[in-house]
């Protein structure tokens, strides 16, 4: 009894140590990763203005086409500015370190996996930056100024009304609305990764997909309306995008299931220099 009492101690204690050395690993991959962050926070704190400068010159070259030389932001609390550069530094070093972070948890994750599993996993880690950056940019360069046109198309002088119409943008609600339209744009554009990834782990095919075509159109839509400002603009930028990367992800989980299937048929033995087939 006593020989089997400290067999299953000793079982229990041997079980602790893989978990011990599992969870020291994960302190450290996350310090790293604090520690990028940390680093891109203060680079993006430094450099705060010129960011939101940057994030703010759609709706300044809107003014300038309107003739309005001097345009101008402003804020109502005082502390209002001062946050919103932190707010400005926070997401631009989340999106500096990002690829870090998930560096940080592939490491730790890669030794569970097969070999053929890293390979198919890696190119996914790569593109999902690569896709947030395009939608970000598709966001930036395309729906902004087209939105911002037709939200200043309200202001009014005073020569067509007894009281002149104008906008006095907050700087808070500005980066917000940016932000919020940016990192929608941005989670719209990750679609073919999570739907390629859900298709090679077996959760869903092709066929699937297919079948719930017309649902996902009239799911894009509703999440467009509700990420989006009210404006037909933003609306339909943001659901035609999502429609097209939902189609591409259809195309490429009928590839890799093509190509699953093609490496689980048997290869044909190839014959020897005389050899002879005698089913013949």
């Amino acid at each position: 009894m006593n020989e089997k009492l400290s067999k299953n101690k000793d079982e229990v204690e041997a079980s602790k140590a893989p978990l011990i050395s599992h969870l020291i690993e994960l302190r450290d991959r996350l310090k790293w990763a604090v520690f990028f962050f940390f680093l891109a926070f203060c680079l993006c704190y430094y450099f705060a203005n010129t960011i939101y400068d940057f994030l703010v010159d759609p709706l300044y070259q809107i003014y300038i086409d309107n003739g309005i030389s001097n345009p101008r932001m402003i804020y109502t609390a005082l502390t209002e500015a001062f946050f919103t550069y932190l707010k400005v530094s926070f997401y631009g070093a989340l999106f500096l370190s990002f690829p870090i972070l998930a560096m940080q948890v592939y490491k730790f994750a890669a030794p569970g996996l097969y070999k053929n599993e890293k390979k198919a996993f890696l190119p996914f880690l790569i593109a999902t930056p690569v896709l947030f950056s395009l939608g970000a940019a598709l966001v930036y360069y395309f729906i902004f100024p087209l939105a911002w046109s037709f939200f200043l198309g309200f202001q009014t002088s005073n020569l067509d009304t007894g009281m002149a119409i104008e906008l006095e943008a907050k700087v808070n609600e500005y980066l917000s609305l940016v932000l919020k339209l940016m990192f929608a744009f941005g989670l719209a554009f990750q679609i073919p990764v999570a739907l390629t990834l859900l298709a090679r782990a077996g959760l869903v095919n092709s066929q699937q997909l297919k079948k719930r075509r017309k649902y996902a159109i009239v799911v894009a839509f509703i999440v467009a309306a509700i990420l989006t400002p009210p404006d037909l603009i933003s609306q339909v930028g943001l659901g035609i995008p999502i429609i097209i990367l939902f189609e591409i992800s259809i195309y490429l989980a009928a590839f890799f299931e093509k190509r699953k299937k093609n490496n689980k048929k048997p290869k044909k033995k190839k014959k020897m220099f005389g050899e002879t087939d005698f089913n013949q």
